[in-house]
């Protein structure tokens, strides 16, 4: 795919539109609901998927990032994708962005990778989402030279999502941030990826854990860019994950600016080391954040 001129002036194009009056009034305006990732309460999820939704909603979670989404059965958590969107709706619930398995087609071909694209805008359009990203690769496919072909990749899946009508991002964790010889592979995404078709869902978490940059500092590279966001705190001993308000990350200084950002969804998230169970956390997690950072998004 031939690549336009993009990346130099991507800083300066952001700029510009986040300077506008429009921009700021959209901002302004704009009312988040408390979202969590589902990955967080997966054991739950397994046994009792619709108890465990409505158990969210009562501790204030009004929208889902999902994940393990079965495109060959067009399935989440045992439902089909429509008859999800039913549970959903019947719950006054909503999902904008889905976890989707992209790994595993790094090696495989053209048509595969289409079909499976295809297959995931189906379910992802079928429950509402706004979003279909990309949430991790495989640990024996981390090397430098993987993450450049990766940024291939996204290109090309987010020219396809984007031509459905829905948006792509790309998800980080640590590796990313990994030293290669004064190149990292967040900086190699950031510069050949197309920013109109590939968006950064930032993980505040990893970022603050593994990178020599804050939230705040990552943004400013691309402002406009980073349209979503993973809110999870740090163990202060382990640096392992923990619930908010627990650990060391105090996000009342860290949370970036929602406008610069280009904030749309944020989901709150803790993939495990629970300090009772994955409902306690959840429930513990949204009372910190209702309290002390609702009012800064």
């Amino acid at each position: 795919m031939q690549r336009r001129h993009f990346i130099k002036n991507s800083t300066v194009l952001a700029s510009a539109v986040l300077s506008s009056n429009n921009f700021i009034s959209l901002f302004e305006n704009k009312k988040y609901k408390m979202g969590y990732q589902l990955y967080s309460i997966r054991d739950e999820m397994a046994k009792n998927p619709i108890t465990t939704l409505q158990a969210l909603k009562s501790m204030g979670y009004q929208d889902f990032e999902t994940y393990g989404y079965d495109p060959e059965k067009d399935t989440f958590y045992g439902f089909k994708s429509k008859d999800f969107m039913t549970i959903l709706n019947d719950l006054d619930l909503s999902t904008t962005s889905g976890h989707f398995g992209f790994s595993p087609y790094m090696e495989k071909s053209k048509s595969e990778l289409k079909w499976f694209v295809d297959q995931c805008i189906e379910g992802a359009k079928n429950v509402g989402m706004k979003y279909i990203t990309w949430p991790w690769l495989d640990p024996k496919l981390r090397t430098i030279e993987n993450m450049k072909k990766m940024t291939q990749k996204l290109n090309v899946i987010g020219e396809q999502v984007n031509a459905a009508g829905l948006g792509f991002a790309y998800h980080n964790h640590g590796f990313e941030f990994e030293d290669h010889n004064g190149e990292t592979g967040y900086d190699v995404i950031l510069r050949d990826t197309d920013p109109s078709l590939v968006k950064l869902q930032i993980d505040m978490y990893w970022v603050m854990h593994s990178s020599t940059m804050t939230p705040k500092e990552l943004i400013k590279k691309q402002p406009g860019r980073f349209v979503m966001w993973h809110i999870k705190d740090m163990d202060k001993v382990s640096r392992d994950y923990t619930e908010l308000g627990n650990g060391s990350i105090d996000y009342t200084q860290e949370l970036p600016n929602p406008m610069e950002s280009g904030l749309e969804y944020y989901y709150i998230e803790q993939g495990g080391n629970y300090a009772h169970n994955s409902t306690q956390s959840a429930a513990d997690s949204a009372t910190y954040f209702k309290k002390h950072l609702k009012k800064l998004i």
